[in-house]
C-alpha cells in the first residue's frame, strides 16, 4: 500500500474548531470562511485553497461585534 495520499502538498484547512456562523457577515467567526467555502474546501484545488487563504485576513472586519443579547436585555430590565 502507498502512503503517497499522505505526501501530497496541499493547502491544510485554516480550521481552528471554533465553528460559529456569524449571523450577519455569514462567516465563521473561526477560520473566517463561508458556510460554501467550508463545505466545498475538499473540492477545490490548491489555486482555489490559496485564492481563498490570501482573502482571510481582510474578512476579519466583517465580524463586527453583536451587543448585548439577552444578558443585555436583562440588564434594561427587558426579557421579562
Amino acid at each position: 500500500m502507498s502512503d503517497e495520499v499522505w505526501k501530497r502538498r496541499e493547502i491544510s484547512s485554516p480550521c481552528v474548531k471554533i465553528c460559529m456562523i456569524h449571523p450577519d457577515a455569514g462567516l465563521c467567526t473561526g477560520c473566517l470562511r463561508t458556510r460554501d467555502e467550508i463545505a466545498l474546501w475538499m473540492t477545490y484545488s490548491s489555486e482555489e485553497r490559496a485564492r481563498i487563504m490570501a482573502e482571510l485576513p481582510d474578512r476579519r472586519p466583517q465580524l463586527v461585534r453583536r451587543r448585548g443579547g439577552r444578558a443585555a436585555r436583562l440588564a434594561r430590565g427587558g426579557d421579562q
